[in-house]
This record gives C-alpha cells, structure tokens and sequence, in this order.
C-alpha cells in the first residue's frame, strides 16, 4: 500500500509518500481501507516537532473507510462496515490500523467525505457548545476563526441552541460563509479591534463565552470579550502558543474562567464517544449540520494541503482522497 511517511521533523517537505507493507490487526484491532482523510492543524504540529512524536510515523488522525479485517477478539463491526475515526494515527494511507473501540458506525445518508470532514472538528464543537461551555438560549457567544472548519460547525451548533453569534473572520469571502452558517454578526478583525467592537454589539455586557482556536493573535481579545463570569474556551493555537497568563487577569476580566481543552477528555469513554459522533453525524444525515469541504488534495500531495492550511489560504475542511 502506499503510505505518507515523517521520518523526521520538520516542514512540509517532510511528508514523503512511499510504499509500505499492507498492515496486519492486533488483538482488538480493526484494518480498514481508507476512503477519505482530514487534514488538520495537529497533523502539522506533529509533523513540525510542536508535538512530539516518536519517528518514522504516519500522520493523520481523522479518516473514513470500509473494515477490512478484524484482528483476534473484535466482536464488532463487520468486515464490509462503513466506519469512521478520529484521534488515532496513522490515516495518511491506504490502509490503517485502528482499535475497534475507537470506531464509530457512519449512518447512512453520509458519505465517507462527510464523515472525514467532520468527525475530528464536528465532536470538538460538540464538546465546547455542549459540556465546556454549554451555550444556552439567548446567550451571546464569540467565535474566532469563524469560516474555517472547526468555526463553521461552531456557529452552526451554537445557533441550534439559540444563540446570538459573533464571528471573526479576515476576508469579505470568509464573512459571507459565517454569515451562511449562522452568524448574526461578522467582525473582519483584520480592520476593527476585536473587543471594542464585541462591547458595542453587546452594549457594554460582553460575552458569555468566547471559542478561540487561534491562540496567541486572539486571546487578550477573548479575554476582553467576556462578561463577568463569562468563559474562555481555549481549544487551539493556529497563530502560536499563548504565553504565561497571570491568575490576576481573569480577576480583573470578571472573575473569568480559562480552559484548555482538549477533545481526547471529552470522548475518553466509548460511551461518550458514540453519544458525540452520533449527534454530529445524524444532524449531516439530517441535513442540519453542514459541512464545507474547502479542498481535496491527492495523497502524494499532502504536503500542498499543510501548506494551504498554515498559510490560512482555505476555508472548511481540507481532504486527502
């Protein structure tokens, strides 16, 4: 089969496609033939070094398929099943191997794309809207980065439970895909300061959570968004890492509450994996939840994908076919 392998780290260049042997399940473990692969930020963290992997490895962490081969002790799903998984290695191939409890069942009514496009960021913004910060109806909340693929699933969650939404965005292009999904409000931060503009649309109140994946570009903006109380959910650093950050800010915020999730504390459980892919992707099934899929590269083109996903040149959800 062919494979994409990072033998060290380093830039996009590293992301060399080679031939490897076709893979054979351990106990508990399930080969499925991939159909489709998400591209996203953490795979060019890991293929950097940002996060440390050991090497060689294949990256990808989010993909679609048909089961294969069933390794000793599956008991489910079936050779032939069409499955789905997320935060487990090694998608950038033909072939993966994945332990059978990390998979989810794709209903029908949803493509393997889809299901590529929106596992890894449709769960993510499942957990910030649903359990982080739990949006509730009439609530005024901020999210950054509005037109990509994790933002876009954002407003969208955010609106079914009936909030005002407040979307950053940098292009007039990447406003009008915001304001497709939802967004009662567009600031293009590239031309007003965030935060003012979040206190004038909010009459002085602020918001009651903001869902910031940039990181380091954003965050003393998201802190100056909140209302008292109000809830910075702090999932991602697409600009860089945010610096040491002094308790005593969130004091003079409002008695504000940081947090840096992460979605392997949110689906942890079986259960509470089934319960999250299950909602995501009976609302795509359904018709309610959208998914934009804003490229699709060859595989031996990976490297063109990391490279248009760092420079911020795309919109939605990347795809490796």
């Amino acid at each position: 089969m062919r494979a994409v392998v990072v033998k060290e780290p380093g830039g996009p260049e590293v992301l060399r496609l080679t031939e490897a042997p076709d893979p054979e399940p351990g106990p508990g473990e399930v080969v499925v033939d991939v159909e489709a692969r998400g591209v996203n930020f953490i795979d060019i963290y890991q293929r950097s070094g940002a996060y440390a992997v050991p090497t060689p490895f294949v990256p990808g962490v989010e993909a679609a398929g048909t089961v294969a081969t069933l390794g000793e002790g599956v008991d489910g799903p079936r050779v032939g099943a069409r499955v789905a998984w997320t935060m487990v290695p090694g998608a950038y191939a033909e072939r993966a191997v994945v332990p059978a409890d990390r998979l989810v069942p794709v209903p029908d009514g949803v493509g393997a794309e889809q299901a590529a496009a929106v596992l890894l960021q449709g769960l993510t913004a499942h957990y910030l809207t649903h359990s982080t910060y739990p949006v509730q109806p009439g609530d005024t909340v901020l999210v950054h980065a509005a037109a990509g693929g994790t933002g876009l699933l954002l407003v969208q969650l955010a609106k079914a439970r009936r909030a005002r939404v407040i979307a950053t965005v940098s292009t007039d292009a990447k406003a009008d895909l915001a304001r497709a999904a939802g967004a009662d409000e567009v600031i293009r931060y590239d031309r007003t300061e965030v935060a003012p503009a979040v206190r004038e649309l909010t009459g002085g109140a602020g918001v009651a959570a903001v869902y910031d994946g940039v990181g380091a570009a954003t965050f003393d903006a998201s802190l100056a968004s909140l209302r008292p109380r109000g809830v910075l959910a702090l999932f991602g650093q697409a600009s860089g890492a945010v610096p040491p950050v002094d308790p005593q800010r969130l004091n003079s915020a409002g008695s504000v509450f940081l947090t840096r999730p992460t979605l392997a504390h949110y689906v942890a459980e079986r259960e509470e994996l089934l319960e999250r892919a299950s909602d995501v992707l009976g609302l795509v099934a359904a018709g309610a939840l959208r998914v934009r899929v804003g490229g699709r590269y060859p595989l031996a083109e990976a490297a063109r994908a990391h490279e248009d996903l760092a420079g911020r040149r795309t919109t939605g959800k990347l795809l490796l076919d």
